[in-house]
């Protein structure tokens, strides 16, 4: 399986982006997706995950009101709309699958992709 994400770059404070995660090589409807993040000097954690079905979702509190995670499974597609970006929003954004039959929001998630870098200047 591959994953591609894209949609990351250099914004201001309060603006705004879409990340975009393409899977090909394997069926995604069946999958819970997310997103991580990563930012300088800390560990990788999870920032939104969406079931499988889309009908439910899980942000992390410092992102909460901001982030909004979406899917089309037609597409095979995740995506992550970043709001209000703040300067601690930096890090590089991953995204990633996990088989339908196991929580979506615990953060043992098994495919990856290879990340998108998101720069947010003061």
């Amino acid at each position: 399986v591959q994953l591609q994400a894209s949609g990351g770059g250099l914004v201001q404070t309060g603006g705004s982006l879409t990340l975009s995660c393409v899977v090909s090589g394997r069926s995604f409807s069946m999958y819970h997706a997310a997103w991580f993040r990563q930012a300088p000097g800390k560990e990788r954690e999870l920032v939104a995950a969406i079931t499988w079905t889309a009908d439910n979702t899980f942000y992390a509190d410092s992102v909460k009101g901001r982030f909004t995670i979406t899917r089309n499974n037609a597409q095979k597609s995740a995506y992550l709309k970043l709001d209000s970006l703040k300067p601690e929003d930096t890090g590089v954004y991953y995204c990633a699958l996990k088989f339908w039959t196991a929580p979506f929001d615990q953060d043992d998630y098994a495919d990856w992709g290879q990340g998108t870098l998101v720069t947010v200047s003061s």
